[in-house]
């Protein structure tokens, strides 16, 4: 019984010292970054990202449930594009799409959270401005860089904030410019359940469903009137996921940047 408490000890002691070590490489590594937008991926620093999030899902009890990754276009960059309930969405995107190397588009806030924030800027994560159309359409023009270089997939929220009641907000549709001057495909993901897990964290497992409900290939992309027939398609397969007695319910018109 005494040997068996003292495996126990030393097992607490040795993940102790991991967790310790982990912290102090994390500091060091984020207090590197500079603060500015990074045009080229750091494998390194993106190692940091996976692992830590594999860390948090672990621990949160985060189960992330797919559907459709099958008809994700392979050998080619993408804008991915989702309903925005959490700020626990493009965590679960990351984890889900990991080998396709996402950055996102965020508000200026979340590059300011320790650790985090510093990261992802070297992950080619770009800021936006959404009090200022003119600097939106400058992050814009540096995603669509980012894609037609091959440096990372480019993930966007068209609806531009949170919806906490669940229903899609109006979108910016000015967002799917980005794969327009790219050129790239634009896949269209559903996300349900993130906004349970800071009630659950830890104390139950919190079940998150991520679907691909349609992918534009990039053919169809650059055949496209305007941002808003691509807007309305997008919306649609969104809603048709999200709300499936409401198919073809579209009445909202969505609005540009």
């Amino acid at each position: 019984m005494k040997e068996f408490l003292l495996v126990l000890l030393w097992m607490f002691i040795a993940l102790l010292a991991m967790f310790a070590i982990y912290v102090i490489v994390m500091t060091i590594s984020a207090y590197a970054v500079a603060p500015i937008e990074y045009t080229r991926d750091s494998s390194y620093y993106r190692f940091l990202l996976n692992l830590s999030l594999a860390m948090l899902f672990f621990v949160a009890r985060i189960n992330v449930e797919t559907e459709g990754l099958e008809n994700v276009p392979e050998g080619t960059r993408f804008l991915l594009v989702s309903n925005h309930r959490s700020k626990f969405d493009p965590m679960a995107a990351w984890v889900v799409f990991k080998k396709y190397n996402l950055g996102f588009i965020s508000k200026e806030k979340n590059f300011h959270i320790p650790w985090f924030g510093r990261i992802i800027r070297k992950c080619c994560c770009l800021s936006i401005d959404r009090e200022n159309p003119r600097n939106a359409i400058g992050t814009v023009d540096k995603a669509a860089e980012l894609l037609k270089n091959d440096t990372v997939s480019v993930g966007v929220y068209p609806e531009g904030t949170r919806s906490f009641s669940g229903e899609l907000l109006p979108f910016h549709n000015g967002m799917f410019k980005i794969a327009q001057k790219a050129g790239v495909p634009i896949v269209v993901t559903t996300i349900e359940g993130t906004e349970n897990i800071r009630k659950n964290y830890i104390r139950r497992r919190t079940d998150v469903r991520l679907k691909v409900v349609d992918v534009i290939s990039a053919e169809e992309v650059r055949e496209s009137r305007g941002t808003a027939v691509l807007g309305a398609r997008v919306r649609a397969a969104m809603k048709n996921s999200l709300e499936p007695t409401e198919v073809g319910d579209c009445d909202e018109i969505p609005y540009a940047i």
